[in-house]
């Protein structure tokens, strides 16, 4: 995914970043605080990211059949990304 937020201010990453993540609902809460923290709504990242507001509303309250592909498209437009490594590291 190419699309990016236009360029402005820089945002800080909210207090409680690094997330853990344990499930959907832990990447989708994420999601919420991240789009909140740059003054989105639900319907601006779904345009952003050419996504329907359905998904986005979905996402965030952690259904867990969400398509991955566009999970991580609005964790990239969001300034985000999902980093895997072995537990407890």
């Amino acid at each position: 995914m190419d699309k990016k937020l236009p360029v402005g201010k820089e945002i800080s990453l909210p207090s409680d970043f690094p997330v853990t993540v344990a499930s959907v609902s832990d990447v989708g809460n994420a999601i919420q605080r991240m789009r909140k923290q740059q003054g989105l709504t639900q319907l601006d990242v779904a345009g952003l990211a050419g996504l329907g507001n359905r998904f986005v509303v979905e996402l965030e309250k952690g259904k867990e059949t969400v398509q991955m592909q566009k999970a991580l498209d609005v964790l990239a437009l969001l300034g985000l990304e999902l980093v895997i490594r072995q537990k407890g590291n």
